[in-house]
């Protein structure tokens, strides 16, 4: 009978101990069309979904496979994804001087503001946008890419919902700005620059600039026309200087194990690795033909938005000789189903399970472009790489993995046959590659909760505290030059100014005094007769 009461006891303290969260209204805003941010965004959302709460997601692809618990609707705006089509048709051809990879970073600003205006219009503008903005529906939380579309913060506002900001890799001046985060340009590089933590002057000096100009874009070129934009389309009566600012939480995909440790005020919260799942099988073929490759495989993927079919031929044909100089098979994700002159031991697939891939023990090297999500995949499973990036970011993430000792970086503008073989050699000859992307990995994988839950926690906590006001600092009720503390600096340099003029004219007085004597009283003139 005892033990009976005690089950019981147990089994009414288990079920009291579970925090009953009723379901959340969640809306979701990812508009951009570059698959990588559209598929951070639909995982996150996805993961909200499967916590039991009702999701609303506005985004530019379909998902096939909707989450079975929950409520997961999908708002799909394929002629936002059109108008992209045309708009970035140069952006990913590699041989095009007017492609992204060219523009230098402050000539980027310009691209992000045409890019982030031109898409953000579309989509207020969308008559599906509208009519969920007429519906009258309210959510509980909504949560918006982070990425030159300040006007749809307003829907927020309109729907009466707490607003999460999601950032796809570590905090820049473009959150930080948003949450008083300090982010000084001293210490923190921002991610368009290939810089290391420790910066030497130069490079200190531009990201300074950088800073500078990114935030004189924000308040006197975007800020305007995204002004302009709200009152068009969702409410003549609201004002994005106060909207912009009303953000109750930032989720970074971020982490230590991938990016510089960095300041970061109590509503930021770091949940990469949130997107990866469990190995699930490969496809029979190719799970054949990696258990088949005795010497085992080097994987070679660009990414999603750069289009190995569009380097130049002689680009193509170092990579294809370096290639056949391998013992190992080679999996290249490459976009057409014919590449002439193809090596015996390269295999070539449109598109492949990259994560479940990186999972097979034969997976030996991944070379990649350095993209974010590829670097946290690689990283989730251990595996050494050599980066190959194009363009700023992928940089600084491909930089940031050398430096942690288990990636080689080959410049793709000089890239050769003999340095991307050496490159290769040194990676799967020396065994601290390895051992060191393992290290990495357990460093990433050592958390309290998984990535996932984490942020459902932080979206739930937020709904129940009400926006969570008391993780934000006081950085919005003070002007700018309060918070640079110009004020406080201005009056004591003042001061100093005063006290040494003081001090400059109270010594040529005494010197006068003691110099040149008493001064002689003037002569009377005598006039002649």
């Amino acid at each position: 009978m005892d033990s009976k009461m005690t089950a019981i006891f147990s089994l009414v303290l288990v079920f009291c101990s579970v925090s009953y969260v009723s379901p959340l209204k969640v809306l979701g805003l990812f508009p951009y069309g570059a698959p990588s941010h559209y598929f951070l965004g639909n995982e996150l959302l996805k993961g909200i979904a499967e916590a039991g709460h009702d999701v609303t997601i506005i985004t530019v692809y379909e998902e096939k496979n909707p989450p079975k618990k929950g409520t997961y609707r999908q708002l799909v705006l394929k002629e936002v994804l059109n108008m992209q089509y045309e708009l970035f048709a140069n952006m990913s051809n590699l041989n095009d001087e007017d492609s992204y990879a060219s523009k230098s970073p402050f000539g980027m600003l310009s691209i992000f503001n045409m890019v982030g205006l031109t898409v953000t219009e579309a989509t207020l503008s969308h008559p599906t946008v509208q009519a969920l903005i007429k519906s009258g529906e309210k959510f509980d939380v909504m949560i918006l890419t982070q990425y030159a579309v300040e006007a749809t913060k307003a829907l927020a506002a309109h729907f009466g919902a707490h607003l999460i900001l999601y950032n796809d890799n570590a905090a820049t001046c473009w959150v930080n700005h948003f949450v008083g985060n300090s982010g000084l340009p001293s210490l923190n590089p921002e991610l368009i620059f290939d810089y290391p933590q420790l910066m030497n002057f130069k490079q200190r000096l531009t990201n300074t600039l950088y800073t500078i100009a990114t935030y004189i874009n924000h308040n006197f070129v975007q800020y305007p026309a995204h002004a302009q934009l709200i009152k068009k389309y969702v409410s003549k009566d609201m004002d994005l200087t106060k909207i912009q600012y009303d953000v109750a939480l930032v989720l970074s995909n971020s982490h230590p194990s991938l990016n510089n440790p960095a300041p970061s005020v109590p509503c930021m919260k770091e949940i990469a690795g949130y997107h990866v799942k469990e190995p699930k099988p490969l496809p029979a073929d190719l799970k054949k033909y990696l258990d088949e490759s005795k010497n085992g495989v080097i994987y070679f993927s660009m990414g999603s938005n750069i289009y190995s079919n569009s380097f130049p031929k002689e680009k193509r044909e170092s990579i294809m000789k370096a290639f056949s100089k391998r013992k190992e098979n080679i999996l290249w994700k490459f976009e057409d189903t014919e590449l002439p002159g193809k090596p015996n031991n390269v295999r070539i697939e449109k598109w492949l399970p990259q994560s479940d891939l990186l999972a097979h023990p034969n997976v030996k090297l991944f070379i990649t472009h350095g993209g974010f999500l590829s670097t946290i995949e690689t990283l989730y499973h251990g595996i050494p790489t050599v980066s190959v990036p194009v363009v700023n970011d992928q940089q600084t993430n491909a930089r940031q993995a050398e430096k942690n000792g288990y990636s080689i970086v080959v410049d793709y503008n000089t890239l050769t046959e003999e340095q991307l073989s050496a490159a290769i050699e040194k990676i799967l000859s020396d065994p601290k590659y390895r051992e060191n992307a393992k290290s990495r990995s357990k460093i990433f994988h050592d958390r309290p909760v998984k990535p996932m839950d984490e942020a459902v926690f932080w979206v739930e906590y937020v709904a129940r505290h009400n926006g969570a006001k008391h993780l934000r600092v006081g950085y919005v009720e003070l002007a700018w030059y309060q918070y640079y503390l110009l004020d406080v600096f201005g009056l004591i340099f003042g001061a100093i100014f005063l006290v040494l003029y003081v001090i400059k004219k109270t010594l040529g007085f005494l010197c006068s005094l003691v110099c040149g004597g008493k001064p002689k009283p003037e002569e009377k003139k005598v006039k002649k007769p």
